[in-house]
């Protein structure tokens, strides 16, 4: 599309050209055909260099940065604020087993919609549907904040994570749209010195709000953020796209059947992911049944995505050209698993084995968020400089797997040395590969695929987060009732006992029974833990593996894309946009 409109703005200039050839006396001589030649190659090269989207950076840039920055906070900050603040909820709204909703649900919800949102992207632009992304998080959170029961609760996270898939997936579009491939590392590391920020706050706030107000503003603290940021967006995101297309085509562009199988299908795994455990055995048929038709269903959706029905399929099979591209698609899965088992299960650590208050467990957990940050710039700086992005993910899945499988050897008794200490070597390892994966899947695509790689990259590590929590939690909460015999009281025992013991993971439920048995249960928590980290060094060990065959596919340092800065002043904008 970019090119054509290049090619229709240069085609004046030739014409104009040669009409001045024409009108020419008969009569001229060969320094002045020289002379007349030249001023026409300076034309042509001077049309040809406009043909080229500049990398621009002027104050337009900055503040379209602000908006996906203000995105970013808003996302990182309810990713974590609910961690340290879940258990308070979980008690308040009496949720039993579908406590695990209140996580999952966003994940689902945050999953299913990236690649929708990607084709979205292109059909009515980054900023009618980055507004709409930032409304429906804001509704969402008004909704959670306000629930009287488990089920608005749950409604209000699955519309956040609606809200949140749009936004994880339009800021990394945004900035592939801004900023040529082999530089993105560099604006993606700012945006996660951003989201650390959030991580790291996150869980601190989440603890001062539940122990100094209610944890209903673990929500509402969404609302302003999420006000400024609409604001933000209306009057600074403006970029390019197709305004001449009528609503009706566009609505008949969009993959309807690829959507519907995709959302279908990653909705029956998670009802599969968490019922298994709390609610009924992996090996009932009522976990079985759900899993295989999703899975079933995932393999129907790459069939269909490949068959060419679609005439503009939401994963194009094209996004695959290589093995580092599936490698790559693959790890960036893993890498969630490793994530989620790292942050998601630390501050039950810290709360339920350390005994630590909410606050303090955020306060706790700032190492792992705030050394992440000195890696991901180093990683910025390898990819801009050199453009090679293998030795960072072979070294970063390495340290990743080492260190969560480290985290096993922490104890009830064990000093601040180690705790800290043994955070820096996972955060060190995501910070190499959390602004890395997605430039090396983009690497082997078209720059008009760019929406629709990103959109199908950030699913699949929406859906790692997905599996990350279930798996893990589905670990604890089987081994906990496989050494709750070690407990002497038998509530305490038949609680642990239950297969749900994940809600019982809290500072409040501990220290309500007398030292013996705290000591008891938090040693089975201790144990249970342990083999969460574990079993996570088989997950990091493949990725680890599979990071060895990756190949370096160069990294381009033009921008080639039809949706950058938009060049026209906003009147300009709502004059066509009406037409």
């Amino acid at each position: 599309m970019a090119s054509a409109e290049m090619k229709d703005t240069a085609s004046p200039y030739k014409v104009e050209a040669s009409n001045q050839t024409l009108s020419s006396p008969p009569s001229v001589n060969s320094s002045d055909q020289t002379k007349t030649a030249q001023e026409d190659e300076e034309a042509q090269t001077t049309v040809t260099r406009k043909t080229k989207p500049a990398f621009n950076r002027d104050y337009r840039f900055w503040m379209i940065m602000l908006t996906l920055v203000l995105a970013t906070l808003l996302a990182s900050l309810e990713a974590t604020v609910v961690i340290t603040s879940l258990p308070t909820i979980v008690e308040s709204l009496n949720l039993g087993s579908s406590y695990i909703w209140v996580t999952n649900v966003f994940f689902l919800t945050t999953a299913c919609v990236q690649p929708l949102f990607g084709q979205l992207c292109n059909l009515w632009g980054r900023k009618k549907v980055m507004m709409f992304i930032f409304a429906t998080y804001t509704l969402g959170s008004g909704i959670a904040g306000g629930a009287n029961g488990g089920t608005m609760l749950i409604a209000g996270r699955a519309i956040q994570g609606i809200g949140s898939g749009g936004v994880t997936m339009a800021n990394d579009v945004i900035i592939s749209d801004l900023v040529p491939l082999r530089y993105r590392g560099n604006y993606i590391a700012i945006l996660l010195l951003v989201a650390t920020i959030g991580f790291a706050v996150g869980p601190f706030l989440g603890g001062v709000i539940v122990e100094n107000t209610t944890w209903r503003w673990v929500f509402y603290l969404n609302l302003p953020i999420g006000g400024v940021a609409i604001v933000v967006t209306y009057f600074f995101l403006n970029l390019q796209y197709d305004r001449t297309q009528s609503t009706m085509d566009k609505l008949r562009r969009i993959d309807y059947i690829g959507n519907a199988i995709l959302i279908a299908s990653s909705v029956s795994i998670l009802i599969a992911l968490t019922w298994a455990g709390p609610v009924y055995p992996w090996s009932d048929a009522r976990i079985l049944a759900p899993l295989i038709i999703g899975l079933v269903g995932l393999v129907g959706f790459v069939l269909y995505e490949a068959s060419g029905i679609p005439s503009e399929p939401v994963m194009p099979i094209r996004l695959f050209p290589g093995r580092t591209s599936y490698i790559v698609y693959i790890n960036t899965f893993l890498n969630m698993l490793l994530i989620q088992w790292c942050y998601f299960f630390l501050p039950l650590y810290f709360q339920a084995v350390k005994l630590s208050t909410p606050s303090r467990s955020g306060v706790q957990m700032l190492p792992v968020a705030l050394i992440a940050i000195p890696g991901a710039a180093l990683s910025a700086v390898v990819l801009s400089k050199w453009g090679k992005y293998k030795m960072l993910h072979v070294s970063g899945f390495f340290l990743m797997t080492l260190g969560v499988g480290l985290l096993g050897l922490l104890h009830e008794d064990s000093p601040p040395a180690a705790w800290i200490l043994l955070q820096f070597i996972p955060a060190i390892g995501s910070g190499f590969l959390l602004n890395t994966l997605l430039p090396a899947f983009q690497a082997a695509t078209e720059e008009e695929d760019q929406a629709a790689a990103t959109g199908n990259w950030t699913f699949m590590r929406s859906f790692g987060s997905v599996w990350g929590v279930a798996i893990a939690g589905s670990i604890f909460n089987t081994y906990t009732k496989r050494y709750s015999h070690m407990i002497d009281n038998e509530l305490a025992r038949e609680m642990l006992g239950s297969g749900d013991s994940y809600q019982s993971a809290t500072r409040a439920f501990v220290l309500q029974f007398d030292e013996v048995v705290q000591s008891q249960i938090r040693h089975v928590f201790m144990l249970s833990l342990s083999k969460v980290y574990v079993i996570s060094v088989a997950f990091g060990g493949l990725a680890w593996v599979l990071s060895l065959f990756e190949k370096d596919v160069p990294l381009r340092k033009e921008l080639d894309t039809q949706y950058g800065l938009d060049q026209k002043a906003p009147v300009e904008q709502k004059k066509e946009e009406a037409l």
